[in-house]
């Protein structure tokens, strides 16, 4: 009996969440007669939106930045809260047909590129049988973010085992966990635990946030008074560009100040945060870190939430290291006990890039480490495949939606040319310095930075982490260059 064939797809879209969802917006406005399909390996649209359901949960980037360049954010809210992000999400992909695109419960394990044919065979796990499928496409894009949806990273402390109470890590957290009348201890310092921090301060008995390295925590307004002026003076799409371009030059302009003068930055920092918790004090010790500014990711506090509870006394802020879990806490090194009935671990993420795929090309598995990263999307050596991955010093939104701009153009030139296939190549590997690909010092990133592919020293193997750098390059800059090579029949 013969096997029925297999699937053929112009495009693949592997996730749908933020990045997913803007993909597919562009691929079916720029290029309309390409087929295409958005395997999901959950059973819901919105990645990080969906997955994340601990108290607070919000963005950590304004979302007149972080919302589609395409469809106007209209909350007054410019931080969002994760439910209404993910209504927002959940929105566009029904307004847009995006949604009538996605494939739940479709996790792609491996994916084997054949130059004979010039596609991938997408080996995909059905999450409601079990089964393995087959679908192939001729271009694969990843939009399945940089950390592993199966669990966040949770370092093995000592005495776990002695703990009686509940110990949770932010990205297992339920419905149905209590922390009303408790005393919590959140272990952690990033965005995470700024943003879990004041939720939990509202029902606990009590919240301690240990920290072993304090971050820099900044108020802003949790509404843009510029923002709701424009959108009583234009209309909704113009203000919403006005606003958004409004909010890009400003963190640009405050990111190129921090990095330029980073010991001003930083005593302006500790002082906001000195003036937020009535106490300069308090702030030096608990809020200087030892790196500079945009080492690390800034963390925001809208209205400054974070700190109206440590102000008023329903939250501590301890500085220490771990010594051992015990039967009431947390022992910490300078011989303080911390009294706890839940434990927060909100102590990072662990990365994973690709969605954790597995690439065969040629029947060769390509070496990451080995491996130089084109113009912030591309891998070298290997072809027909781009990804999609954020700022880390302004909204992922706008980097993503500028890289699924350039597929577009990338797929659009190949079509014009009569050609099957684009592969970056390292010309000259020896003068091309080597770079992290991830330039922070947070622990998620040095983690995972020897199993991560690396950026040049020059571009187009350059991250610049410059959006108007980008916006010029990915936009309007020539899609044919030395590094990327193009073939296909006509050649």
């Amino acid at each position: 009996m013969e096997e029925p064939p297999i699937e053929h797809l112009d495009v693949v879209i592997v996730g749908a969440g933020i990045s997913g969802i803007g993909a597919a917006y562009h691929l079916q406005t720029a290029l309309p007669r390409k087929s295409f399909a958005i395997l999901e390996a959950r059973e819901a649209l919105g990645g990080t939106w969906d997955l994340f359901r601990y108290p607070g949960i919000r963005s950590d980037s304004d979302m007149y930045t972080l919302g589609f360049s395409f469809r106007p954010w209209t909350s007054p809210n410019a931080i969002a809260d994760g439910p209404s992000i993910l209504a927002y999400l959940q929105d566009t992909a029904r307004e847009h047909g995006i949604d009538r695109k996605i494939r739940y419960r479709a996790r792609v394990e491996r994916a084997e590129w054949s130059s004979a044919s010039a596609r991938w065979t997408l080996h995909v796990r059905d999450g409601a049988t079990g089964a393995l499928f087959t679908v192939s496409c001729s271009f694969l894009f990843v939009c399945a973010g940089y950390y592993d949806y199966a669990g966040g990273y949770t370092p093995d402390f000592p005495g776990r085992e002695r703990f009686p109470g509940q110990v949770v890590h932010p990205q297992r957290w339920t419905s149905d966990l209590a922390w009303a009348g408790k005393r919590v201890v959140v272990i952690g310092s990033g965005a995470t635990a700024i943003t879990l921090v004041p939720a939990l301060a509202e029902k606990a008995a009590h919240v301690t946030m240990l920290q072993r390295t304090p971050s820099y925590v900044l108020a802003l307004p949790g509404r843009d008074p510029i923002a709701r002026w424009l959108r009583e003076k234009l209309p909704s799409k113009a203000a919403y560009s006005v606003t958004r371009w409004k909010n890009v030059l400003a963190f640009m302009a405050f990111y190129q100040w921090s990095r330029r003068y980073p010991q001003r930055a930083k005593r302006w920092l500790v002082t906001q945060a000195g003036k937020q918790l009535g106490d300069r004090e308090a702030a030096r010790a608990h809020f200087t870190p030892p790196y500079e500014p945009w080492a690390q990711r800034l963390c925001f506090a809208p209205d400054g939430d974070f700190f109206a509870p440590i102000r008023d006394g329903r939250v501590d802020v301890v500085t220490d290291h771990v010594e051992t879990f015990t039967e009431r806490g947390i022992l910490l090194r300078s011989g303080k006990e911390l009294a706890a009935d839940l434990i927060v671990t909100a102590t990072g993420l662990k990365l994973k890039l690709f969605g954790g795929i597995e690439l065969l090309v040629d029947g060769r598995r390509p070496e990451p480490t080995r491996s130089f990263v084109y113009r912030g999307m591309m891998v070298s050596d290997v072809p027909n495949l781009a990804f999609a991955v954020g700022y880390t010093n302004a909204s992922w939104t706008l980097k993503v939606d500028l890289v699924a701009e350039y597929v577009c153009r990338l797929l659009g030139h190949l079509d014009e040319k009569g050609l099957t296939t684009c592969v970056p190549r390292v010309r000259d590997r020896a003068s091309l310095g080597e770079e992290p690909l991830i330039d922070f010092s947070s622990g998620y990133v040095q983690r995972a930075a020897a199993e991560l592919p690396k950026q040049g020293s020059r571009a187009p193997w350059k991250l610049y982490q410059n959006y108007l750098l980008d916006l010029v390059t990915l936009r309007h800059a020539r899609l044919q260059d030395d590094a990327l090579e193009l073939s296909g029949p006509s050649r």
